[in-house]
């Protein structure tokens, strides 16, 4: 059996560069508040709801947006393999959730069809996280020193699946549209300071050290996961 080296330091972002210490990304760790924000306050809006209209997924996906925030201050101050998966698994299974929510409880379709879209989906993710961009296609693919586009194209089944269930969500005039459509367009902000943040990273210097703009990423992201969890708590067992 080969050993995982779960230990090994992962150098990913331009904010920590080749620095192995705790506090190395001190902009990318202390944003991840946005997340555990944008949690509670999706929390305090589902307890304000009378006690019978309460439903248990949306509570569950408010409290994954705090495990997300967790993880993600853990890679960002560990930066090992342990900590990666802490950081990517949550957010994995938030985006399945998510979309099993939205299609079986937004679009109303039936268990089979819901199953069905979520393992699309799930290929979909392999699909573009397999995506290799030839060298010299785009500045940035040569500054990511390894996954296409610094890793964002494997986030592009979900922000088409946002885009095109907010889109299914529109032509119904099903009110939950006019949150998902925002949160497709912060998405793709975020997606876009995610991918240039070691192309810019030299750009970005503050307090004598290069920044990068992944921290954006994350409070864009915060945005976005607050919005969807609202669209859910407001509109989301709306026929």
């Amino acid at each position: 059996m080969v050993e995982v080296p779960w230990s090994d330091q992962i150098f990913r972002y331009c904010e920590r560069g080749a620095d192995p210490s705790f506090w190395a990304e001190p902009l990318n760790a202390a944003t991840n508040a946005a997340f555990i924000v944008a949690g509670l306050a999706a929390l305090a809006e589902i307890a304000r709801k009378p006690a019978e209209v309460r439903g248990i997924a949306e509570i569950l996906l408010a409290l994954l947006v705090l495990v997300i925030g967790t993880g993600s201050f853990l890679f960002h101050t560990y930066a090992t393999r342990w900590a990666a998966i802490a950081d990517t698994g949550p957010i994995g299974l938030f985006m399945l959730a998510y979309l099993a929510y939205a299609l079986r409880l937004m679009l109303r379709l039936s268990w089979l069809t819901t199953a069905v879209g979520v393992v699309l989906f799930v290929a979909a993710l392999k699909v573009a996280g397999d995506i290799e961009c030839r060298p010299g296609l785009l500045s940035v693919t040569a500054a990511a020193r390894g996954p296409c586009l610094n890793g964002t194209a494997g986030y592009l089944p979900a922000f088409l699946a946002m885009l095109a269930i907010g889109l299914v969500l529109a032509v119904q005039r099903h009110p939950a549209w006019r949150t998902l459509l925002p949160a497709a367009l912060v998405f793709l902000v975020s997606m876009v300071f995610r991918t240039v943040d070691l192309e810019v990273c030299a750009l970005t210097r503050m307090l004598g050290k290069a920044r990068g703009t992944h921290f954006l990423w994350h409070l864009l992201n915060a945005t976005m996961l607050y919005l969807l969890l609202a669209a859910a708590i407001r509109h989301g067992r709306q026929r």
